[in-house]
């Protein structure tokens, strides 16, 4: 019985970038960007850190251009909250609420 390419595990998230580390294209299927968004809220930033949205903007900057996207990913997934004014975002401790919303920090 031969394999079929759905049996297959998922391609890991560094098949994304290219050698110099930036990002050849942000992914259009929601898995596969979901774990695309994990891996850059791990890695850019830090728990318990409020970051401006210059900071996050500059952070997001170094491995895309569309830093607007990533940031609007990032937020809709769960994975930063930011302040109701949009001035200081920080990395979610917790699991993302169902269906994605992400909670405010007054």
């Amino acid at each position: 019985m031969t394999s079929h390419p759905t049996d297959a595990r998922p391609r890991p998230v560094a098949d994304l970038f290219s050698a110099d580390g930036r990002l050849t294209a942000i992914p259009r299927r929601r898995e596969r960007r979901a774990a695309l968004l994990a891996h850059l809220a791990e890695t850019l930033f830090e728990p318990g850190r409020v970051y401006r949205e210059t900071e996050v903007n500059e952070a997001l900057r170094t491995v895309h251009d569309d830093h607007p996207a990533l940031r609007r990913y990032l937020v809709t997934e769960g994975l930063l909250a930011r302040t109701r004014d949009g001035s200081a975002y920080h990395r979610q401790h917790t699991a993302p609420a169902p269906g994605g919303a992400a909670p405010t920090a007054a």
